[in-house]
This record gives C-alpha cells, sequence and structure tokens, in this order.
C-alpha cells in the first residue's frame, strides 16, 4: 500500500485552489451577513431601514426593548442564530460543505473547514493574520504546509473582499494613544492578572449557568425564549449591552465613555452574554465579549488613575489590551487575539503589551481551568480536544540510531527443525527473537522466518526437514538507515508487522540492521523521560558534591529487573542494585543500558539511563 504521510504536491495545488474560491465567496457571504445583522439591529431598535451600525440608547423603545430579544430567542429556539460568529460559523460549513462535494480526504475536508472558518473572520473584522492563526489554533492544531498555505489563500481573498466592500480601514478607528511602555509595565502585569480572573469567572460562570437552564421543568425549545427575556430585562436598564456593539467598542478604546456607564458595561454585558450563551441564545461570543472585556480594561485604568496619583493612563490602551486578553485567555488562542487586537487597530505601539497581558493571562487561564470555553461543554461529553501541538519527536530520529546490530540470522538451507530445537534450548539470542532474518553465505538478505513461521512449519511437516526459506517469508518490507522511525513505524502498521530488517539503500541485499516496534517506541519513551527528569542544576550538584563528596560514574549492563524507585543491572558477572527516583520509561529487562550515577551515602544513585540496545 502507498504510503501518504503528507499531502503531495499536486494534492496541495488542488486544495489551494478550492480554498481560493471559498476564501471569495466566504468574503461575499461575511459582506450579506453583515450588513443584514446591521440591518435587522436598526430595525428592531430604531424602526430604520439602515445598514449602519448603531447600538440602542436609552430605552428609545420602551418596554418593546424586552420584548424583542424574546421575539429573537423564540427564532434561535428554532435552530436560527445571529451575530458576528454566525458569520465565521457559516463560513466553516460553506468550506466543509466544498469538502464533501469534491473528493477530498479527511484531512483536506478540515483544512478546508478551517479555510473557510478563517476567511468568514478575516471578511468580518478585516484581520487576515488574525484569521490564518485562529484556525491554526482552534481548528487544526497543525503549522503544515499542507494547511498554512491554503489558509493563506483563502484569507487573503476573503479580505480584498471586504476591502472592495467594506474599505479598507481598520475595523475599530481608534486615536493616537500613548501606551506608556516601559513605565506603564506594573499596571499591565497586573491588568493581566485580572484579565486572567475575568476569564475563568466568566468560562466558569456560564457553564453555571448553562447547568441551571439544563435544570428547568421546560422543554429546551422555551429555554432562548426565557434567556432573551432576562437579556431583555438587563437592555432596558442598560440599552447598552444590546445590540452589536461595534460602535460601543470604539467609543470605549476612544475614551469616549465614563467610568460608571464603562463598568455598566462590563458587568452587564457579562451577565447577558452568560444568560445568552447558557440558555442557548446564540447571538455570538466573539464581539459581545470584546465589549465587555474591552469596558473592564477601561474601567482598570482609570481606577488605577483615581488610586495612584500621577499614573495618567490611558483607558483606550488598556481597554484595546484587556480586549485581546480576556477572549485569548478563556478559548486558549492567545497568539491569534495578540494579533488580532493589533489588526483591528493597526497600532503597533500596543504590541509589546498585548504580548505580556495576554500570555499573563493565559497562564492563569491555564492554572485554574483545564479546558478552554470552547471545549468545555465536550469535555463534559467525554471527548477530550487537544489544543497543544508539537513536533513529532519520531520523525526526528533516524532508524539507523535505533536499528540493532549484530542481529542473529538463519541460513536459507537451516531446516525448521534445526532453529526450533535451538530455540527450544534456551538461546537467549533466538528466544527473545520473534522473527530472524535469513541470510546466504554471501551476506545477502533474502527473507524473514517468524516463530509463527516455524510453528506453522512444524505442523505441517512433523519431521521439520524443511528449508527455512521455504516456510518464510520473501517479500520484505525493509526500513533504510536515514528514514525516520515515524516512517519505519507507519510501514509496520500499514503492513501488519513487527519487525523491519534495515538494509543499504544502494545495495538493498545488503542488511545492516534491524528495529522492531519496541526500538520505535523506546523513541517516544526516551522523549517522555527526557522532559519528566528534572536534571540537578550546577548549584544543586555543587552543594551535594560539596557535602557529600559524590563523584559521578558510569556502568553499562544488561537490565536484570525494572521496579519502582530502583534498577537491577548486570556487570560482568555481578548484579548492581541502583536506586532511582525518575520515572522508568521504555526500559525491560534484557536491554543493554548505560547508566550515570553518583554514591550518595552509601547508595548508588542513578542520574541517567541511556538505552544502548533492546530486545528484538
Amino acid at each position: 500500500m502507498a504510503l501518504q504521510p503528507t499531502t503531495p504536491g499536486y494534492r496541495l495545488g488542488f486544495v489551494s485552489l478550492a480554498a481560493a474560491v471559498i476564501g471569495l465567496i466566504a468574503g461575499l457571504i461575511a459582506f450579506i451577513l453583515y450588513n443584514l445583522i446591521g440591518f435587522f439591529t436598526n430595525l428592531a431598535f430604531y424602526h430604520d431601514w439602515s445598514f449602519h451600525f448603531r447600538s440602542p440608547e436609552a430605552t428609545q423603545l420602551g418596554s418593546w426593548v424586552i420584548v424583542i430579544p424574546v421575539v429573537g430567542g423564540l427564532i434561535v429556539g428554532v435552530m436560527a442564530t445571529y451575530g458576528s460568529d454566525t458569520i465565521i460559523q457559516t463560513g466553516g460549513a460553506f468550506g466543509s460543505l466544498v469538502g464533501q462535494f469534491l473528493s477530498t480526504t479527511a484531512a483536506e475536508r478540515k483544512v478546508l473547514l478551517a479555510c473557510g472558518a478563517g476567511a468568514g473572520m478575516a471578511a468580518t473584522f478585516n484581520t487576515p493574520i488574525a484569521g490564518v492563526i485562529l484556525a491554526i489554533e482552534l481548528l487544526l492544531f497543525e503549522f503544515r504546509a499542507r494547511s498554512f498555505i491554503p489558509l493563506v489563500i483563502s484569507t487573503t481573498l476573503a479580505t480584498s473582499v471586504h476591502m472592495m466592500l467594506l474599505g479598507r480601514g481598520a475595523m475599530f478607528h481608534m486615536l493616537p494613544t500613548d501606551f506608556d511602555i516601559p513605565a506603564g509595565l506594573p499596571y499591565y502585569l497586573l491588568l493581566g492578572v485580572v484579565c486572567g480572573f475575568a476569564a475563568v469567572g466568566f468560562t466558569k460562570l456560564l457553564y453555571l449557568v448553562e447547568d441551571q437552564f439544563e435544570r428547568l421543568p421546560v422543554n429546551e425549545f422555551w429555554h432562548p425564549a426565557i434567556g432573551a427575556l432576562g437579556l431583555g430585562i438587563i437592555g432596558y436598564f442598560v440599552p447598552r449591552v444590546l445590540g452589536v456593539g461595534y460602535d460601543t467598542i470604539s467609543d470605549i478604546l476612544n475614551n469616549n465613555l465614563a467610568w460608571k456607564l464603562l463598568l455598566l458595561i462590563a458587568v452587564f454585558k457579562s451577565l447577558a452574554l452568560v444568560i445568552s450563551l447558557g440558555s442557548g441564545t446564540s447571538g455570538g461570543l466573539l464581539a459581545p465579549m470584546f465589549m465587555a472585556s474591552a469596558a473592564l480594561g477601561g474601567v482598570f485604568a482609570l481606577g488605577i488613575d483615581h488610586i495612584v496619583l500621577g499614573a495618567n493612563l490611558a483607558p483606550g490602551a488598556f481597554a484595546l489590551v484587556a480586549m485581546g486578553a480576556v477572549f485569548g485567555a478563556a478559548s486558549r488562542a492567545t497568539f491569534a487575539f495578540i494579533v488580532f487586537a493589533f489588526e483591528i487597530t493597526r497600532d503597533y505601539n500596543s504590541v509589546l503589551p498585548l504580548m505580556l497581558v495576554c500570555v499573563i493571562a493565559d497562564a492563569i487561564a491555564i492554572r485554574f481551568l483545564p479546558n478552554s470555553i470552547m471545549t468545555e461543554k465536550l469535555a463534559r461529553r467525554g471527548l477530550e480536544t487537544h489544543s497543544e501541538y508539537e513536533t513529532n519527536v519520531m520523525k526526528q530520529i533516524k532508524v539507523g540510531e535505533i536499528m540493532a546490530d549484530g542481529v542473529v540470522t538463519v541460513g536459507p538451507q537451516e531446516t525448521v527443525r534445526a532453529v526450533a530445537d535451538r530455540m527450544a534450548s534456551g538461546d537467549p539470542r533466538l528466544v527473545r527473537h520473534r522473527a530472524l532474518p535469513i541470510v546466504n553465505e554471501q551476506g545477502q538478505l533474502m527473507g524473514i522466518v517468524t516463530q509463527g513461521d516455524i510453528l506453522r512449519g512444524l505442523e505441517e511437516n512433523p519431521a521439520g526437514d524443511l528449508p527455512v526459506i521455504e516456510v518464510g517469508s520473501r517479500s520484505l518490507i525493509v526500513a533504510y538507515p536515514h528514514e525516520s522511525a515515524f516512517d519505519a513505524l507507519t510501514k509496520m502498521l500499514m503492513n501488519n508487522v513487527g519487525r523491519l530488517p534495515v538494509v543499504d539503500r544502494q545495495n538493498p541485499e545488503k542488511m545492516v540492521g534491524y528495529v522492531n516496534r519496541a526500538a520505535v517506541m523506546a523513541c517516544w519513551g526516551n522523549h517522555l523521560h527526557q522532559e519528566s527528569w528534572r536534571e540537578a542544576g550546577w548549584l544543586d550538584r555543587l552543594r551535594r558534591d560539596g557535602m557529600r563528596g559524590a563523584v559521578p560514574r558510569t556502568i553499562e549492563g544488561s537490565v536484570v529487573g525494572v521496579g519502582e524507585g530502583h534498577l537491577k543491572l548486570r556487570v560482568r558477572d555481578a548484579v548492581e542494585d541502583l536506586a532511582v527516583d525518575f520515572p522508568i520509561v521504555g526500559i525491560r529487562p534484557g536491554d543493554h543500558v548505560r547508566v550515570s550515577f553518583q554514591e550518595l551515602n552509601g547508595r548508588r544513585v542513578a542520574q541517567r539511563i541511556e538505552e544502548l540496545a533492546t530486545r528484538q
């Protein structure tokens, strides 16, 4: 079976072409939905046939402001939705639809879905870079050419559509602002802590409210209407929390709102959003959370100015930074929202405080939230989602580094009975090998015979006088010294074999070694060991050596026993028992290892275990 671990070049071109189409159409979809959202908001609250975004003002509809969200909630109850997030979701759905329409692999469909979502975000907020990064951080969890190239093409074209139809300017116009770097760093540090706990509190409150709605003794159809009723009541007293809120965010960024109104928006917009999402009244998450967190940043700056004389902080600067930090921490897409907050204002001076505050908030969220605001619901259903990605260590290790040499072989004319008798005699070199290469007198690899082949040969011919070449396999799957361990393991899995002869690529009949699954898995075990083992630093070693006179030493031997906290090693004719204070991963009896140790209080304490050869 031909192996294709990555998208081939011709498929990459095909996927990129599909991504281009998705980007163009997602840009048009974003334009249409963007205007429809503004139109219906104005129609509902102002009776105005306008596409211009405006937030509701001081109860211009009186008590009708309570009823309008309820109607919207009933619409959502029959599975409709609204808000800027809808554009991103629609883009992702369109990308997935294109992937299903075409003949694509699961990986390619995932890339096309991400292209649609990234294009939707880029076309909505005019943030192409953030659209790419968001798709990588929340949907793909990989940074590879097969996904990055289509993503960039899709978001670039979607943003181009935005520029043609909505203009080239930043999403939010922000007056020149002093971010006060480096003098303001202490305040940004504190803001990072505040934003981190705000993200934690918001996420926990959201799922608490959702749990309460699930306990209501009514049909789920009514949950959005009930939630919308609460939203309408909040909007009656604080009308700024209703609507899309883009103009309110601009006012916050430009310090046009008093601190009392900022505090009301921060508290009640968060409460309205929690009720909305918890009840299933999906009015979007991005813009409402941006508004609440921007108001939080503005209140924070004004509060510091009131407490610390001479601080003179810019509320707009802290509002922008908080806007990226809270959502980035809650969603575990910190990098995306560092870039996003910069792109929506295009003020390069914001980058340093954005990076600092966002990572501090993220660190706090990681400490107190096992899952992000996006994945908590999935985790409750038993679905594990991993948002972190790293280089596959098995792709970095070559087969030549882990293969065993000096492998025991059998001759092609050696009989099945002779090999079986050698195995039965307890020869450890044969017993621990489940398969033996068949090599002729000229050193040419001719086949491979397994223990199962030997048993079947004896069943068919009890005398066992057949040569092993007749019961073994001559159609060999081989590995090469310069292949990665990942490629070798892939060959084993695809061909349902547990071991591979390693041959010279220039001379495929010349066997140079042998690799099995255990050796490949030992790569991963060694990686885990290196990540979990904390090596003593210079100061610690100097302190211990000075107090105890310990001198590092090294021994090599065969593993006799492995237990919790100790390792038994046969060195020549003696057995050494070493204390081990770290996890022993991938080491088994029979493996040949090198151990660095120290004599401490009369005990030999292992400092490092290096596997030299493993069982076949």
